[in-house]
């Protein structure tokens, strides 16, 4: 792909129509054009470059001058990017507050299983979560690479606000680092966690329930490209869905009985 065609491209995936990326970036190599002449650099018919020309004056990204026949130069790449991206974020925030006006629904529409398929939105549902949490945050992770610093971020908040935040790794070099960058959870070693079974070449990654009742489970597996991490999860949110129901029994039982361990060694 060509740089035009590249600068075409990401033009039209910001707002402007194709004949508006192919009329400016014409513009862009000319120091001044015609409209024939912007047709022939362009690859846009005669008759629609008026048009798409005015439409560009519009958004300032296009200066006229009043010759026969007129004469068309683009504003400078600072300047176009600039207009750009005010444009593109008074949209943004023009939908924003759209959306903040609908009224939300009495029921969360999210009541069910979900999946996940790429890793930063297995993160960003992780740290959703933890933001919501308001009693408890029970953490499993056995794979301490998924775990980046957003989901620390989230724990730590977490803690900070009152939450008690249970996490178990899978061993004390975990537990160390884990000590130095989330600091007031109840965190234990968890040597099972280091021999997770392997199904269908993955592994499991992260288990995460907030509250006993928004739950994320992930797995990983591995990747031909080096330092990355492929990994895939279900989110459920709702106390009484099967899911959620299972891994509060299972969860709630792992670490009463971390707890009893404990009270016996003590």
């Amino acid at each position: 792909m060509s740089d035009a065609e590249e600068a075409v491209k990401t033009l039209t995936e910001l707002g402007l129509t194709q004949y508006e990326a192919r009329c400016f970036v014409a513009l862009t190599r000319l120091s001044t054009g015609t409209a024939k002449e912007i047709s022939q650099v362009a690859d846009v018919p005669r008759s629609r470059v008026y048009d798409t020309i005015e439409r560009l004056e519009k958004k300032g990204l296009v200066d006229v001058q009043q010759t026969e026949p007129r004469e068309y130069k683009a504003v400078s790449v600072e300047t176009a990017c600039r207009r750009i991206r005010e444009d593109y974020d008074s949209r943004i925030n023009a939908a924003e507050n759209a959306l903040g006006q609908l009224e939300e629904p009495a029921s969360r529409d999210d009541e069910g299983m979900w999946a996940i398929s790429q890793k930063e939105h297995v993160s960003e549902r992780v740290v959703t979560f933890l933001e919501d949490a308001e009693e408890t945050v029970h953490y499993l992770l056995s794979a301490t690479e998924v775990a980046d610093q957003s989901i620390l971020d989230g724990l730590q908040a977490a803690v900070d606000r009152g939450v008690s935040v249970y996490v178990e790794l899978p061993t004390d070099d975990d537990y160390e680092a884990f000590s130095e960058r989330v600091s007031g959870a109840n965190v234990v070693v968890a040597e099972d966690l280091q021999s997770t079974n392997e199904v269908y070449a993955e592994w499991p990654g992260q288990l995460l329930m907030v509250d006993q009742q928004a739950v994320v489970a992930s797995g990983v597996t591995e990747s031909d490209l080096p330092d990355v991490v492929n990994e895939m999860a279900i989110w459920t949110y709702g106390r009484d869905h099967g899911l959620a129901v299972w891994m509060r029994e299972l969860l709630d039982g792992r670490f009463a009985g971390r707890d009893e361990d404990r009270a016996l060694d003590d």
